[in-house]
């Protein structure tokens, strides 16, 4: 083309990245791959078939892994991870920062195979996802010098069966993997069925930097292979990819005693205010909805737009639409690369195509033949309206409006997921009002889609749960150093005859700041060691525990300040305290032991002790590598229910609550069932204590006919399952309904590990400067 055309004109000539020694490496390794075993390729089949979709060609043959294949991955990882452990943190850093210098060394391989068989453009490959891969090796091997001193109370998990996507498939690997070997597991990794090709790079990687036989293994691939890691003998499942997947894990794992961390799909909104730049705005909506095809877990495909601009700002961001280049990912001059996989491209068609909603825009760009789609606005749409509410998953932008700050927040936060959020406005002040609002695990302020391994990164509701990244991502790969016995089962005594008192006493449920009668209208009656009647408790059924989680959703305790939670667990103390001798008797009768006024004293502690943290467990603000400051900001679970243990009546009951309190989350008790009475006493501290209704609630009555109702509820963020295995596996069994966290305990002075249980980061990003 004339150089004079090409200046009238303004059109971008190509300019193709050479794919040769890509092609090679897939030459030399036979054109096929597959498991990579205790160090080394295991012989690979041609099971499955790898292609470039943006051209239809075949990339190679893949391996279908069985279940004996993961096992002995499984068994190779296994027999590695007490070595790799015992070398210790300065040693694991050694081999994570040559894995880090050896991915640096082959950037440019990784990045067109990266591209190859993903369909991203060279751009996002070569300038984003590859540096921050191996950002994270970086990061993590400073992770893994530190951990003797800095994490000192923990250690490994052991084996992690690992799963990851194919959207970013090299750096959810590194996300993966990192974080992992940094604190002495091994692991046994699981690559999408479409996207595999890095990480063989990363295996061959792994040989030449010196890590060691087993301790990196990788089985290849589809669903019946993830499956067959989910049942291995691992100690922990960590998936990235859809909700779908994410439920059907956990309820795979239920009982199992594997720890696990989803993340899971999103719906994040991105939100234009109408004092915000908006030619700005408009590019960084580029980067959000149409970056890897919008094929994102935290895409900003909702867009909020405030009424006054709306026109405006939807007129800029068409025109801005139709420049947008789409065609071969290996052409550096390339915007929106290819879809996936036809599958996916046919999901994305059907979801649009069903729309009737609203007014539907298609980028004016020439689309190639093949694995394509173009970049796509639907305006006027509902906030209920099916794409918005559903994830698509694709380069498809939906869109409507709002009229104040309060409505943007309630349409925002109108999902069932809560993975990221952007907004943008030029008011410092509205920003630090909506950005604790929004119910998402990251917010990004005048920017998008910033990441780094110091900032954790993951969501809440359907998104899932656990964080990776920062040193909040290493909790999910360790454990307390102190191991937690299982919770002792008591026997309730039985016996006959009259109650003592001369008044009967009737004990009732505590729910919504009163005492209120069972809605069964049963009441169980409590012997003491000698068969003497105690006294009656009421037996709570699922309809008391809809009305406790109902009190809790409005009682506002999150919003309260950490010195107005400290105030009230000082003055729970103080009334428990000067209640001693009553309870200590209470105790001594329900169980026999002659160690009530000490348990006493220790609950007293505990509330001392959480009283003293609500106003000192902080949040960081993280050293990113670029002009922002991610603040790492602490907030409340939500609506905790917890069944206590059975052995401390009092103490099993003002641990979690006072742990609970003091993170800002409200909790429904289901109190000791063998010695239940001590909590109907409790609820009469309560209500002396200003503790606001529906802060705490107490319910009493057998814990294995609550249990299931407890993890099925749709309202309860968390259940802390502190009374033993048997009622763990029924609460995880019915956790999917809304991937909510299942939590074991912690040793009763791990006051970091509780605090952690009651508390989940968002990561609030905010640039600055240039």
């Amino acid at each position: 083309m004339p150089i004079e055309t090409i200046f009238d004109t303004m059109e971008y000539g190509t300019a193709p990245e050479d794919r040769s020694v890509a092609l090679q490496w897939i030459a030399n390794h036979g054109g096929l791959i597959g498991p990579y075993v205790n160090g080394a390729f295991a012989p690979a089949r041609d099971d499955l078939t790898i292609r470039n979709h943006a051209t239809g060609e075949k990339l190679a043959g893949m391996t279908l892994c069985t279940k004996d294949e993961v096992t002995e991955a499984v068994q190779s990882a296994r027999a590695a991870q007490p070595d790799w452990q015992k070398a210790g943190g300065a040693a694991r850093a050694r081999v994570l920062y040559a894995l880090a210098r050896l991915m640096q060394k082959h950037a440019r391989l990784l990045a067109v195979m990266e591209s190859l068989d993903n369909g991203k453009p060279i751009r996002e490959s070569r300038d984003i996802d590859i540096p921050l891969a191996i950002r994270h090796f970086y990061h993590h091997a400073g992770h893994a010098q530190l951990m003797p001193s800095a994490l000192s109370d923990r250690v490994a998990l052991g084996v992690c069966g690992q799963i990851i996507p194919w959207n970013f498939p090299l750096l959810m690997l590194a996300w993966k993997i990192a974080p992992a070997l940094a604190m002495g597991n091994t692991v046994v990794l699981k690559p999408a069925e479409y996207t595999p090709m890095t990480a063989m790079i990363f295996a061959d990687i792994c040989s030449q930097a010196g890590v060691p036989p087993g301790v990196v293994n990788i089985v290849t691939g589809d669903g019946s292979t993830g499956a067959a890691l989910v049942d291995a003998t691992v100690d922990k499942i960590a998936f990235t990819g859809s909700t779908s997947v994410g439920r059907q894990i956990q309820e795979a794992t239920a009982g199992s005693g594997k720890s696990l961390t989803l993340e899971l799909g999103g719906k994040s909104p991105y939100i234009v205010f109408d004092d915000a730049d908006i030619d700005s705005a408009v590019e960084g909506l580029v980067d959000a909805i149409w970056f890897n095809q919008g094929q994102v877990c935290c895409a900003g495909s909702r867009l909020l737009i405030h009424e006054a601009i709306a026109d405006d700002f939807h007129n800029r961001l068409k025109a801005r639409m139709d420049k947008l280049r789409i065609g071969d990912p290996l052409d550096k001059s390339i915007d929106v690369g290819a879809i996936v996989d036809p599958i996916q491209l046919q999901q994305i068609q059907a979801l649009v195509q069903a729309n009737t909603a609203g007014q539907t825009y298609h980028a004016q760009t020439p689309v190639p033949e093949g694995c394509f789609y173009p970049p796509t606005l639907i305006t006027g749409l509902h906030p209920a309206d099916t794409l918005m509410q559903e994830e698509i998953f694709g380069p498809v932008l939906v869109s409507t409006t709002f009229r104040t700050p309060a409505e943007a927040v309630e349409i925002a936060n109108n999902s069932k997921y809560g993975l990221a959020a952007t907004l943008w406005t030029e008011n410092i002040n509205l920003a630090l009002e909506i950005a604790p609002k929004l119910v998402a695990g990251v917010v990004w302020v005048n920017a998008t889609n910033l990441f780094d391994a110091a900032a954790g990164f993951g969501g809440t509701r359907e998104s899932g749960f656990g964080r990776e990244g920062g040193w909040e991502g290493l909790q999910a790969y360790s454990k307390p150093r102190q191991p937690l016995p299982e919770p002792a089962q008591v026997t309730p005594f039985t016996g006959q005859g009259a109650a003592a008192d001369d008044i009967d006493r009737t004990a009732k449920l505590f729910i919504g700041g009163k005492q209120a009668r069972p809605d069964g209208g049963y009441s169980q009656a409590i012997f003491g060691p000698k068969g003497q009647l105690l006294g009656h408790a009421p037996i709570a059924n699922r309809k008391d525990i809809r009305n406790a989680v109902q009190a809790q959703l409005a009682c506002g305790w999150g919003k309260t300040t950490g010195h107005l939670r400290a105030q009230i667990l000082y003055y729970l103390a103080e009334n428990l305290a000067a209640q001693t001798n009553r309870f200590a008797e209470r105790l001594d009768a329900m169980t026999g032991s002659t160690t009530g006024a000490e348990e006493v004293r220790a609950a007293v502690d505990v509330l001392f002790t959480y009283a003293a943290w609500a106003d000192k467990f902080e949040g960081r603000a993280k050293s990113v590598p670029m002009r922002a400051v991610a603040l790492a900001m602490r907030e409340p679970v939500g609506t905790i229910a917890a069944l206590c243990s059975d052995q401390h009546p009092l103490l099993g009951l003002v641990t979690p609550m006072a742990a609970a309190l003091c993170t800002g989350n409200s909790i429904t008790l289901c109190a000791s069932a063998p010695f239940p009475l001590a909590a109907t006493d409790f609820s009469h501290i309560l209500e002396a204590s200003d503790v606001p209704a529906g802060v705490v609630n107490i319910l009493t009555g057998p814990q294995a006919d609550l249990a299931p109702h407890l993890g099925a509820h749709m309202g309860l963020d968390t259940v802390w399952c502190l009374s033993g295995a048997e009622l763990t596996q029924e609460v995880q069994a019915r956790a999917s309904s809304n991937i909510k966290r299942v939590w074991q305990g912690a040793a009763q002075d791990d006051h970091d590990s509780w605090l952690d249980a009651g508390t989940e980061i968002k990561t609030i990003w905010i640039p600055y400067g240039e």
